[in-house]
């Protein structure tokens, strides 16, 4: 046999092996995709626009399940309770994976330990919104008119992202903002919209339908640069603010201990889907950064961002409701 020969049987059983391994892997053709937040909100309307062009990629059919409670505790124990093989997902958002170790002393799971990071999906910064008759009407005006009077800030719990927003510009402001927990986004946007409530921080996509609509008004973007779907709303640093800058952004993870091939076919499957034409329109348009990552970006991420919110919790003396 000469070499080239040699050569070409190598290459056939190379691509036997990579056949081989995708097809065991997609044979039961199932996978969960678990989303740690109820059904309609933000958190679950990128899953779910994810989950079949990423299953379309991977040959195999996304089922997604919601599995809401314990700020991610349910769905974090419902991914340890299944085998590292990669077909359970959990699609969540920073707050359960990032905020939760330092606002928790005793949390039933440890992102870093229990759970593998496979891609980040979107980029979410927070924005401010304001009932529109309120007079304030950017950000800077809103600190201006809370230094004369008491302005209060609604949020979704204690110890979300809404929450450590607002309490990233009290601190650079040096103002007091007297901060009102909800159990959840909704009931904090409706007393937003009523007038019992000032302000709300919240995700750019469960904002921009009532943004459009006329019924909330878009006073500071909470991030580096400002928001492609909302171009004229300033971020505070340009208005000279520093300091206020978040992203409750929203990745997968699968349990810890899946195989690298696995990892890696999921990252890349990701990251194609985000890529395709009609996924990225609808997901931009929702107010959405598509980015995807690597495994390793991601771990870095979730890293640095755990000792940010967990400094910030600490500093505040935040503790769980």
């Amino acid at each position: 046999m000469n070499k080239r020969s040699s050569h070409c049987l190598q290459k056939l059983a190379l691509s036997a092996t990579i056949f081989l391994a995708q097809a065991a892997w997609s044979q039961s053709n199932i996978v969960k995709m678990i989303v740690a937040f109820p059904p309609g909100g933000p958190v679950d309307f990128v899953a779910r626009t994810l989950a079949e062009p990423l299953g379309k990629e991977l040959n195999v059919q996304i089922v997604v399940e919601n599995k809401p409670g314990g700020n991610g505790a349910v769905a974090a124990e419902y991914i340890s309770a299944n085998a590292a093989d990669g077909k359970t997902l959990w699609f969540t958002s920073a707050g359960a994976v990032a905020i939760n170790p330092g606002l928790y002393d005793n949390l039933s799971y440890n992102p870093l330990k229990d759970l593998a990071p496979v891609s980040l999906v979107v980029n979410n910064v927070e924005l401010l919104v304001v009932n529109p008759g309120s007079p304030a009407n950017n950000g800077a005006e809103f600190i201006a008119l809370a230094k004369r009077k008491d302005l209060a800030l609604a949020s979704s719990g204690t110890g979300s992202v809404p929450h450590l927003a607002m309490e990233q510009l009290a601190d650079s402001t040096k103002t007091k903002i007297l901060h009102v927990p909800y159990k959840g986004a909704a009931p904090a946007i409706t007393d937003v919209m009523a007038g019992h409530v000032d302000g709300f921080f919240g995700d750019i996509p469960g904002l921009i339908g009532l943004i459009h609509s006329g019924k909330l008004k878009p006073i500071g973007i909470a991030a580096s640069k400002r928001s492609v779907t909302l171009p004229d709303v300033k971020t505070f640093a340009e208005m000279g603010v520093p300091g206020v800058d978040t992203n409750n952004w929203y990745a997968v993870f699968v349990k810890s201990g899946t195989s690298k091939s696995d990892v890696d076919r999921l990252s890349a499957g990701i990251k194609k889907a985000l890529k395709l034409e009609a996924v990225n329109t609808k997901l931009v348009q929702s107010g959405a950064e598509p980015v995807g990552s690597t495994p390793e970006e991601l771990g870095s991420l979730l890293r640095a961002d755990i000792n940010k919110w967990t400094q910030l919790i600490k500093a505040k003396k935040i503790t769980a409701d």
